[in-house]
């Protein structure tokens, strides 16, 4: 059987030895998010965020036919300014890795690896999910799958503000995904608290996602949870201010012919362009909130552990 290539950094390896709790990050917003040198400091930002909240943190990314989990300090460097890095999914992981080439991971991705790693909690912005216009596309993300069949609580600000939030709650529904509205009633809308759609699940504190996620496990349930945590309420931009742009963005991504995996990058880019840069800031501050709340949650998983 050909063993897979994973290799842990030093401090997840010495983390995963002593028992402290570890949270996986995924690598596309580093690649595909924003320029060289703001990503990498993002990057950083984010990872200590996770140390300050008493977890390890340990990003994610295939390097030369390797699965890394964690990076040194060099090796996100190295990452942060590479040309032309892919971006992995589900479909394309298996050939990245067997052609040794680089790759950042989405959320997809990023979950398999995590599982892989017997790392059960992972911190992002939003998830994919079903796009405008999938009755005739059919372009709905595999990071909803992945959510169905692989064990790892997602820790993520709602599904992305472009995406067709009803559509996209009606297929983890669908797959039976466990949707947790954290501390609202409220589906949360990436860059906006609210998106207007009723939770199918609400929770208060990472103890209570922690013992879900262990009930699963003891029910012996495939998949893992989606933890929406809503932006917070000072850094939020709301979702009538926002609707123009996005559909502004939309239009202009069809005129072009834009389709798959380039939807989102052009989709985000344009409105960070129309908001003169508020979406980016939002965007920083709502993965720094979902970074703490998911360095809790592993947190509490460990106890349980014990």
């Amino acid at each position: 059987m050909t063993p897979l290539p994973l290799s842990r950094s030093p401090e997840v390896s010495q983390a995963q030895a002593s028992g402290q709790p570890v949270v996986a990050l995924e690598s596309t917003i580093i690649t595909h998010g924003m320029p060289w040198p703001e990503n990498v400091k993002m990057a950083k930002r984010v990872e200590a965020t996770v140390r300050n909240g008493g977890a390890v943190p340990a990003t994610i990314a295939v390097l030369d036919g390797v699965l890394h989990i964690g990076l040194t300090d060099e090796q996100l460097e190295q990452l942060a300014q590479a040309k032309d890095v892919a971006k992995l999914s589900r479909a394309d992981l298996a050939v990245c890795l067997a052609q040794n080439g680089t790759g950042a991971t989405t959320v997809a991705a990023t979950m398999i690896a995590a599982s892989q790693a017997d790392i059960e909690v992972f911190a992002t912005g939003g998830i994919g999910g079903v796009h405008k216009g999938a009755e005739t596309s059919f372009d709905i993300s595999a990071d909803l799958l992945e959510l169905a069949q692989t064990p790892v609580t997602v820790v993520a600000a709602g599904a992305k503000a472009i995406l067709d939030i009803p559509k996209t709650l009606e297929v983890l529904e669908t797959h039976g995904v466990p949707v947790l509205a954290f501390g609202q009633a409220e589906f949360p809308a990436f860059w906006s608290r609210s998106s207007g759609i009723k939770s199918p699940l609400q929770v208060d504190s990472a103890t209570e996602i922690a013992a879900a996620h262990r009930m699963r496990a003891a029910l012996k349930l495939p998949g893992g949870q989606l933890v929406a945590n809503p932006i917070p309420l000072d850094h939020e931009i709301p979702a009538e201010e926002l609707s123009p742009t996005i559909a502004k963005a939309q239009l202009e991504a069809d005129e072009v012919g834009i389709t798959g995996k380039e939807v989102t990058p052009f989709l985000l880019q344009r409105i960070f362009e129309l908001t003169e840069g508020k979406s980016l800031e939002a965007n920083i501050t709502l993965v720094l909130n979902n970074a703490r709340l998911a360095s809790q949650i592993a947190g509490e998983l460990n106890k349980m552990r014990r």
